[in-house]
């Protein structure tokens, strides 16, 4: 098929078409929940899988897993770095920073353009709170009401950041 030849309207209603059959299965398979962007839901569900926690419900406000034998609540957040629009690695907002404390930790996946893992995070809570009283990688919103973190390289040399893109690549391929 000559993609060149079709109009502008045609290419989009084959995009759509696509994204919507791709998108279907994914839910199918239970890595998509919501409607929103995928690369949360895909985030979500590689945590889950590789570090065997229990994905909580989608209406469960400030954490997205818990820990199967420790119980311990885990908010997780990514990014996937387009480099033709934007090398950003900020995360999506973080809620519930600040007391009350309502997750442990952060857990946090870079992905490349084609989905691939880049690198993953565990961030403890307490190490977080630390970061942003110091002024380092993470601010906050006020209008969202909201904390900014920037997931750039040095965060893995932090001392009490444990490394887990070993885990994820383990069961992403």
């Amino acid at each position: 098929m000559d993609l060149a030849k079709l109009s502008d309207w045609e290419l989009l209603e084959r995009h759509t078409k696509l994204v919507a059959e791709l998108e279907g299965e994914l839910r199918k398979r239970k890595i998509l929940l919501t409607s929103n962007k995928p690369i949360g839901d895909i985030a979500e569900h590689l945590f889950c899988v590789a570090c065997k926690w229990d994905r909580a419900k989608n209406s469960q406000a400030s954490f997205d897993a818990i820990g199967k034998t420790d119980g311990l609540h885990y908010q997780i957040k990514s990014r996937r770095i387009v480099h033709d629009s934007s090398n950003s690695r900020q995360l999506s907002a973080i809620r519930g920073l600040k007391e009350p404390k309502h997750f442990d930790f952060l857990a946090a996946v870079l992905f490349k353009e084609d989905y691939s893992i880049y690198r993953a995070a565990l961030v403890p809570h307490a190490l977080l709170l630390s970061l942003f009283e110091a002024g380092k990688h993470i601010s906050f919103q006020e209008p969202t009401n909201s904390h900014r973190f920037m997931l750039v390289d040095d965060i893995w040399e932090v001392d009490g950041v444990e490394d887990v893109t070993a885990k994820l690549l383990s069961v992403w391929h």
